[in-house]
């Protein structure tokens, strides 16, 4: 018997996180700080009641009589031994918004989100739902990861972690689900923080950036906490992208990305922050130059460009895992209007049947607009279908 595990990385989501903005909780900042704790001696917990779930922290008190133990994966099943014995001295017990709460890179939100375990599909999600005039979506929190009978374990999502409010240093009866907020530019790694971007609220690929940001094979920009969903993205930040997306598999190790010895393309000197990558992507014939010998990272790249550059992507991570580099068909191909006479017309066809990743401007109509720029949105779309194709 035991009690908690170590938080479990939930799968990504699809959940919409909310643009925050604190409207009665900047008091709350300036007086409430926070205290770090050990993660095992605490679980969230779906526990069924009247007609739905009611979410229960529990902490476990080291040393003293067990207050739960776990049984399954996915779902974890919770069998609450304090309901078995006097638990005073063993467990303490949160059960409502006087004893928990959310935080978010420092910041109080409890007067501004109620904490909710609500049925998502074939699982429970516990999620912070703004409150009557507070502007924002749903924040996810944990998930259960699968349903059954029974009190179930919400797993926390990747970057939450329980902490505890203190004032003037003295730790209280109350608990945070507690989120530090990781922003970094816009090019490269972030780290696999997740991020809130105010920008790509209305955006039709929000939730994929979302995952891609949470990945970390793309950014935001830190100086205003926006993502720019519509701006182009440039031949070096797609190479940037590629680079980062690849590392994050687990069984591919790419070369690290130090500055070169010498420089891939005149126009790329060797002190260039994205040179090492673009070197990389050379020699493995992701990229090339133009017959002038030069790289232009600084020009945009079009949508066609992009599709390109996306199937020389999973090849070679088939190549990687000694596998043939046809990419099989998971769909039916689509069918553009404007594409017939293009250079790219096989290719854009041939990754619409490969997980969607070629897919209509917008998401909308027959048109897939092959010379236009790709914008940072759609790229990160595109990375993260390939990137789950892979899997």
């Amino acid at each position: 018997m035991k009690f908690a595990l170590p938080r479990k990385l939930a799968a990504l989501t699809t959940f919409a996180l909310a643009a925050l903005t604190p409207l009665g909780s900047v008091s709350a900042q300036s007086l409430f700080s926070e205290q770090t704790l050990p993660q095992d001696n605490f679980v969230a917990v779906a526990s069924p009641f009247a007609r739905g779930y009611t979410l229960i922290v529990m902490e476990q008190i080291a040393g003293r009589q067990n207050c739960w133990n776990e049984i399954g994966s996915s779902p974890i099943v919770i069998d609450p031994l304090w309901e078995t014995f006097d638990f005073t001295g063993s467990c303490r017990r949160y059960r409502d918004s006087n004893g928990y709460s959310i935080r978010i890179d420092g910041q109080d939100y409890g007067l501004d989100y109620l904490l909710s375990v609500v049925p998502r599909g074939d699982e429970l999600a516990l999620i912070g739902q703004p409150r009557v005039g507070v502007q924002g979506g749903e924040i996810l929190i944990a998930r259960t990861n699968g349903l059954t009978n029974g009190v179930l374990e919400l797993q926390l999502e990747p970057n939450w972690q329980f902490t505890r409010r203190a004032y003037d240093g003295q730790g209280l009866g109350h608990i945070y689900f507690s989120r530090i907020q990781g922003t970094a530019g816009g090019g490269g790694n972030n780290g696999g923080g997740s991020t809130v971007f105010g920008d790509i609220a209305g955006d039709i690929y929000r939730s994929e950036i979302e995952q891609a940001v949470q990945i970390g094979f793309i950014a935001g920009f830190p100086e205003d906490n926006t993502f720019r969903p519509l701006a182009s993205l440039t031949r070096e930040q797609l190479v940037s992208i590629v680079y980062e997306a690849i590392d994050s598999l687990d069984d591919i190790n790419l070369p690290s990305a130090g500055a070169p010895t010498t420089s891939p393309f005149p126009d790329v000197p060797t002190n260039r922050w994205s040179a090492a990558k673009i070197q990389w992507a050379r020699d493995n014939d992701i990229v090339s130059g133009y017959l002038t010998g030069t790289f232009r990272p600084t020009q945009n790249v079009t949508r066609a460009e992009l599709i390109a550059v996306m199937k020389k992507a999973a090849q070679f991570v088939k190549n990687q895992r000694g596998q043939a580099p046809t990419l099989e068909t998971t769909q039916n191909a689509r069918s553009f209007s404007d594409i017939s006479n293009h250079w790219a017309n096989q290719t854009i066809q041939e990754m619409s049947s490969y997980c969607g990743i070629a897919t209509p401007l917008n998401e909308t109509g027959n048109r897939f607009d092959p010379d236009s720029a790709s914008r940072r949105n759609y790229a990160a779309a595109a990375m993260l279908r390939m990137l789950n194709c892979v899997e």
